[in-house]
């Protein structure tokens, strides 16, 4: 089950169409879901979290807390809409094709994928760009 919940002005514009859309991805990459919430909220509720819960004094787009056990994806993926906005306009890109990279970037780590290293940040940023591909397809 995918949950959206909102802890700012924002709103998402499909929410079955995305629900759908990162159930397809975890079938895809061969796990199953229990369980992924998602809340979209503000960099000073994200700021919060970080600072409590991982140490860390600076904003971020995206802090996701995974409790999945073997392939059963179960987690809560905090996303800040006002980083999104600000990257989009760093990236080059639309909000919304931001906004959908982070999502399912949240995922994907969830499924095994890191980011720290160059190899491993190439390797996901090609994961993200397929998902994505496949969510412009549909």
């Amino acid at each position: 089950m995918i949950n959206f919940n909102y802890e700012t002005d924002f709103q998402l514009k499909s929410e079955s169409t995305i629900s759908k859309w990162i159930l397809e991805t975890i079938a895809t990459e061969e796990y199953k879901v229990e369980e992924v919430n998602y809340v979209f909220c503000d960099d000073d509720y994200l700021h919060k979290l970080n600072l409590e819960f991982l140490s860390h004094d600076t904003l971020t787009d995206i802090i996701s807390f995974d409790y999945s056990v073997g392939k059963i994806i179960q987690g809560d993926i905090f996303i800040s809409v006002e980083r999104v906005e600000d990257n989009a306009i760093d990236f080059g890109v639309s909000f919304e094709n931001e906004l959908h990279r982070v999502i399912i970037h949240g995922v994907l780590h969830y499924c095994g994928y890191k980011d720290k290293s160059d190899k491993d940040a190439s390797i996901m940023r090609s994961k993200e760009n397929f998902y994505l591909n496949q969510l412009a397809e549909n």
